[in-house]
């Protein structure tokens, strides 16, 4: 998976915390010393998706586009790694011995059907789960994560 997956993630629980604020591509790079122009990468494509609004002009920036309770962590992860699945059956078993040309091997091969069975349960996870869902359960284990967040922001320089 893409590092880009984690930082587009926990840029939308930050600004999950910055309603109707749009927060410039740097300051969301500082809050983690990570390299602006890569992270600005995968904002454009959170935004390119629908998951953010990107603001131009002297107080642009980034901001979500939607209510955090409908941004999925698969949504995210598509945006950033695109929809395909992560294991492609290349169907080896096609010039194994006693290969059967009539037969759909992406089908019928165990190990693709135990990577696709585990690909499901994990796009549902991650579908089942909400930006808003993780901001609340980052609030339980540290109360004051939403206004540092906000201070941390505020304070930092253009």
């Amino acid at each position: 998976m893409n590092e880009g997956v984690e930082w587009a993630m926990h840029s939308c629980v930050n600004l999950s915390w910055m309603p109707g604020a749009a927060v410039p591509a740097k300051r969301l790079a500082a809050f983690y010393n990570l390299p602006t122009a890569y992270l600005n990468k995968q904002l454009q494509a959170l935004a390119r998706a629908g998951i953010l609004t990107s603001v131009s002009g002297p107080k642009g920036g980034f901001q979500l586009a939607r209510d955090p309770r409908n941004i999925s962590l698969l949504d995210i992860v598509v945006a950033i790694d695109g929809p395909d699945e992560a294991f492609r059956c290349t169907e080896i078993l096609r010039a194994g011995p006693g290969a059967d040309d009539r037969t759909d091997y992406t089908k019928a091969c165990l190990i693709s059907q135990a990577m696709r069975s585990a690909e499901l349960s994990y796009r549902r996870e991650l579908a089942g789960q909400s930006i808003a869902d993780i901001a609340s359960r980052v609030v339980e284990q540290t109360p004051e994560a939403p206004e540092n967040t906000r201070n941390h922001f505020a304070n930092l320089k253009a």
